[in-house]
């Protein structure tokens, strides 16, 4: 009797790295380095629903549709015929930019050849975001400082590390949180200081009404928050307008 002669199969070998989902923002598109800072940044509380740009400005488009026509506007007028699809744009665009990793601001760090040891200060950094519980504008300030380390970063970066995590729904606390996190990694020093004041339009045009009150928040990290020289330093410049 022939035996039927069976051909040992090498089993595929299974991948067990595993796939993280796909961010709104093409992962593809942002680069190592810009994924490895906002790790290390404490997350906006968020969902990754694939979408892109134009499929988010379509559906906010629809969405905002409904709004107004339940609302009374009347949309075929002229003044109105476009706001839908101009909210839309904004939104995605502009004011809500910072929820999309690429827009993230390219970073230039300098070795700190020079050995400079005292405190770095950048004041009245124009801060406009907007509440999350009522989508509303933040309007504000902020002051931020750091003691470098082995690196020291271009003046502007402080800036624009602002502008991006502003620009997305927040809550004051967490914005000032995010901005201390992203210096602290990316220039690895543990001395850091990020000041906020501003006020609140929800606060303003709703509920109480209050026009005149403003909200500061602080977070003080290393010498800022260990030494009383360092912290009163800080806190002077925060108090100081030019």
């Amino acid at each position: 009797m022939t035996m039927a002669k069976t051909t040992k199969k090498t089993p595929q070998k299974t991948s067990t790295k595993s796939v993280k989902a796909k961010p709104e923002s093409h992962a593809a598109d942002v680069s190592a380095s810009v994924k490895q800072i906002l790790e290390n940044v404490r997350p906006t509380p968020m969902i990754h629903n694939g979408l892109t740009n134009e499929e988010k400005i379509e559906r906010i488009t629809e969405k905002f549709t409904d709004i107004m026509n339940t609302l009374g506007l009347d949309l075929k007028d002229d003044s109105l015929r476009e706001t839908p699809k101009r909210v839309a744009k904004m939104y995605v665009n502009e004011v809500f930019g910072g929820l999309d990793p690429k827009k993230f601001p390219k970073m230039t760090v300098i070795d700190n050849k020079m050995n400079y040891d005292q405190m770095i200060v950048v004041q009245s950094i124009g801060c406009l975001s907007f509440c999350e519980h009522h989508f509303l504008p933040i309007d504000g300030f902020a002051t931020v400082a750091y003691i470098p380390n082995k690196k020291v970063i271009g003046l502007s970066k402080i800036n624009r590390i602002v502008q991006y995590f502003s620009r997305r729904p927040q809550v004051q606390e967490r914005l000032t949180k995010q901005i201390a996190d992203c210096l602290q990694y990316i220039l690895d020093t543990e001395h850091i200081a990020v000041h906020i004041n501003a006020k609140h339009y929800c606060v303003m045009m709703r509920g109480i009404e209050d026009t005149s009150s403003t909200t500061s928040t602080s977070d003080l990290r290393g010498h800022f928050k260990s030494r009383m020289e360092t912290r009163e330093e800080f806190l002077e410049h925060c108090r100081t307008k030019y």
